[in-house]
Order: C-alpha cells, then sequence, then structure tokens
C-alpha cells in the first residue's frame, strides 16, 4: 500500500490510495486504486489490527477518517493535514481497537476514537497544537505538543486512564511567563463577506502601561506555506514585540489549512491576491474597531508569506512598513527552476500553468512592481536559500534601486530556509525592531540601530 500522486498536483491537491499484492518472490501484482483521485486528498493510510484499511481523506470537504472506504467520524473539522513530508501521522491504531487521533478546526486537539460508535474522546491538558508525529505502542499515544504557555514537547497519553502527561523536552526557559502573548482567537470579515481566521497577541507587559489614549501599532504576521497555518503556541518572537508595545495579528488566510478544504481552496490560482486582501482586511479591523493605530500598521513574513509581505507592499497602502524574510518574488524565475523538486510545479494551482497564464505570473511578482513601492522595509535572507534563492532579492532591490525607498537589506551566510543560528535570530529581531522604532516612533533601549538607505 502506498501514497501517490502526479505534478503538478500537490499532495494536499489530490493523491491516489495504491494497493497491490506482494508475491512470494517479492515482486508486486497489479495495482490497484482503492481511495483518492485528482480532487481528493489522502494524507495518511495504515493498516488497523484486524487487517482493515484505515485513511484520512478529504472527499466530504474535510479531512476525516475511513475505514474500508466508510467515515468513521463524519466532523467539519480535520483530522489530518498537509503532507509535506512523508510519513506525517495524524492517528495511530491501538491495540484495543481504538484509533488516537489528532483532530481540530484550527487548533487541534488530541484524542481516541472509538470506530464503532464514531465517539471521540479528549485528552485533558493545556496542549493547543499537536503535530503530525503520532505513535503508538500498546495503549500508549506519544506526540509532540505545545500550547500559548509552552513550547513544544513530548507528550504521552495512557489510553487506560485517560492521563496526558510530558515525558519529554518539557517547556523551560528564562523568560518570565508573565510576559508571554495573551492570544484571542477572532475571526474577521474579508471582502465579499468570507471568513477570515486570525490570532491576535495585543501588547502585553506587565511593567509598562501605554501613554494615555495612544493606540498601539500593530504587525500583521503572514504564514509561510502558503498550505499552512499559524499554530496557537507559544511563540517568543511574538513575545519579543508584544512585550516592547507592539501587537502581533498571525492571519490564517484563505488558503490556509485546518479550516476544510473550501477554505483551502479560497487560493487557487488567487496566490498573491486573497492572500493579501485577506490580511488587510484584518489590519484594518484591528484598526476600524480601535484595537490599532492605523498609521502604524505593518507586515511580515518569510517564505511564501514573505511573498505576501512583499506583494501587500507593492499593492497596499495599508502598510507603513513592512519585514520581507527568506521570500519568493519573481514567480517566473522561481516557476521555471529556482526552486527544489517537490515544489517545481507548485505555481500551477497557486497561480495557473505559466505557458497558459504568463501575464499572471509577471502580473503579481513583486519583483516586477518594485515601482510602486514608496513603505520603508527589511529585507532578510539566508545565501544558501536552495528553496526561495538569494538571487530573487538581488533582482528586486536591482529594480528598487535610486528610487528613494528607505529600506535595509541584510544576507546571513552559512544560513538557508529559515534562520537556524542564535545570532542570526539575535540580529534578524533586533533589525526588525529598530525598524519598527523608526518608522512607529518608538525608542526600545539597547537595540542598535538598523541603518536604513534608499
Amino acid at each position: 500500500m502506498w501514497l501517490a500522486w502526479d505534478h503538478p498536483r500537490m499532495p494536499w491537491d489530490g493523491t491516489e490510495l495504491v494497493m497491490a499484492e506482494v508475491a512470494g518472490d517479492g515482486t508486486f501484482g497489479e495495482p490497484r486504486t482503492c481511495g483518492g483521485g485528482p480532487g481528493e486528498s489522502v494524507p495518511q493510510a495504515e493498516w488497523a489490527p484486524d487487517g482493515s484499511l484505515l485513511y484520512v481523506s478529504d472527499r466530504g470537504g474535510w479531512w476525516n477518517l475511513y475505514r474500508d472506504g466508510l467515515p468513521l467520524c463524519p466532523r467539519e473539522e480535520e483530522f489530518g493535514g498537509p503532507l509535506w513530508k512523508l510519513g506525517q501521522r495524524w492517528f495511530a491504531p491501538l491495540d484495543s481497537g481504538l484509533i488516537a487521533v489528532v483532530h481540530g478546526r484550527g487548533a487541534t486537539a488530541l484524542g481516541i476514537l472509538d470506530p464503532e460508535t464514531g465517539e471521540v474522546v479528549d485528552a485533558a491538558g493545556p496542549w493547543t497544537e499537536f503535530d503530525a508525529t503520532l505513535a503508538a505502542h500498546g495503549e500508549r499515544a506519544v506526540t509532540v505538543a505545545a500550547s500559548p504557555r509552552s513550547a513544544y514537547e513530548v507528550v504521552e497519553l495512557d489510553t487506560r486512564t485517560g492521563r496526558a502527561r510530558v515525558i519529554g523536552a518539557a517547556h523551560d526557559d528564562p523568560v518570565d511567563p508573565a510576559h508571554y502573548p495573551e492570544p484571542q482567537i477572532r475571526t474577521f470579515a474579508g471582502p465579499d463577506g468570507r471568513e477570515v481566521h486570525a490570532h491576535v497577541y495585543p501588547p502585553h507587559n506587565p511593567g509598562c502601561v501605554a501613554p494615555g489614549a495612544e493606540l498601539p501599532p500593530y504587525v500583521v504576521w503572514v504564514h509561510g506555506g502558503p498550505t499552512g497555518r499559524a499554530p496557537l503556541v507559544l511563540d517568543l518572537e511574538i513575545a519579543y514585540f508584544t512585550s516592547r508595545g507592539i501587537g502581533v495579528a498571525e492571519v490564517n488566510y484563505g488558503g490556509s489549512t485546518g479550516y476544510g478544504r473550501e477554505y483551502r481552496d479560497r487560493l487557487r490560482e488567487q496566490w498573491g491576491v486573497v492572500d493579501v486582501e485577506d490580511c488587510a482586511a484584518v489590519a484594518l479591523a484591528l484598526a476600524e474597531e480601535g484595537t490599532a493605530d492605523r498609521a502604524r500598521l505593518a507586515i511580515r513574513g518569510g517564505s511564501a508569506g514573505g511573498w505576501t509581505a512583499a506583494a501587500s507592499l507593492t499593492t497596499t497602502d495599508v502598510y507603513a512598513c513592512g519585514t520581507i524574510l527568506y521570500p519568493i518574488l519573481d514567480l517566473t524565475g522561481w516557476g521555471t527552476g529556482e526552486t527544489h523538486d517537490f515544489e517545481s510545479r507548485y505555481l500551477e494551482s497557486l497561480v495557473g500553468p505559466l505557458a497558459e497564464v504568463p501575464g499572471r505570473y509577471a502580473e503579481r511578482s513583486p519583483a516586477e512592481h518594485a515601482d510602486r513601492l514608496t513603505a520603508p522595509f527589511l529585507l532578510l535572507q539566508g545565501l544558501d536559500d536552495v528553496i526561495c534563492p538569494p538571487a530573487q532579492c538581488e533582482r528586486f532591490l536591482a529594480r528598487l534601486a535610486g528610487r528613494g525607498v528607505p529600506h535595509a537589506y541584510i544576507a546571513f551566510e552559512g544560513e538557508g530556509h529559515g534562520f537556524r543560528r542564535a545570532d542570526t535570530m539575535v540580529s534578524a529581531l533586533e533589525a526588525e525592531l529598530s525598524l519598527y522604532a523608526q518608522v512607529f516612533g518608538l525608542d526600545p533601549a539597547g537595540i542598535p540601530t538598523l541603518e536604513l538607505g534608499t
């Protein structure tokens, strides 16, 4: 049994669950498809102890669990996710016949599903995000989980007692929990009244109070992927800003996972449109309701989030500044060999086939519209990045040269797609804070001043 898909489909677009008999000499018999299809995503399949076939499929609009083709627990929530890496597991059969499952709508829970009744009993505990790393042994299930008050840690659920406990990598850091961000789970109205999901983190520091009636600045954080989402977990980078008087809004724009196939499909051939509109809708709604200062809104994102941040700065006037990390900036170059094999045809679903809509690739690329950019920005890039290579940044900056836009470009030796070294992360955060301080009129202590050239 195996999962297969053909480019230009990505595994969250359509996969086939294929089965074949194995002969005594190790050769395969005639393969047959027993689940999935071009418009149906199957991210995981397993044999149950009784020999039945369990798999996750979104044929009903949500990634739900099936046994031999029949739904076990049909719900408008996800029991699976996007297959970004082979071997991800959202469910694990137990020896008893029960099934450990990671499930939810947006945030996730760890539960035990009774396949005979379709009932799910969730484990008690503070965790709001469970990784697709679920494993089972006997009557125990183990996975990795986090919450808004804890980083990722190894959690074990004893299905006989219903008790869950941390058994490894227990959360421990020197930051006073009094400074942790306080998330608000929000749903906003986007264009045409469509729902847009977000986590809003107001400025929070027990030792500081905002002056008078002054509204705080806010930064819209755009997750990568774009077929992914911002998890509801403790992020000390968010705390770095919220503890210094800057609010953060993580936007799970249309195209994000965790909210069903229809929500995910909003981004089909609309990347650079729907994501930009949804982020702007959240930013402007926060300003209109009196949560954020309309004149002090910013946007930041990395990878696919860097694309949305750059596209937002070149196509809207919503933001006073922005931070762009290891981004995609030129669709034509990225889609014709400037990235790795797995994502080499990704743009055909996000934008459209290049051969059929070449104008769309140029029309949406921030690199083609550098002349429209007027807001100050910070561009951060790893020089060893093979997914979003530095050549994209260099072309973008070349087209911006001489236009008088305040900006800084910092390229880090030895860094790839996503920064790993502590000194790099410190430098990047301090540079980002300095940008906001200069644009928003803040005076953070002990932060080197970022030099903005033109």
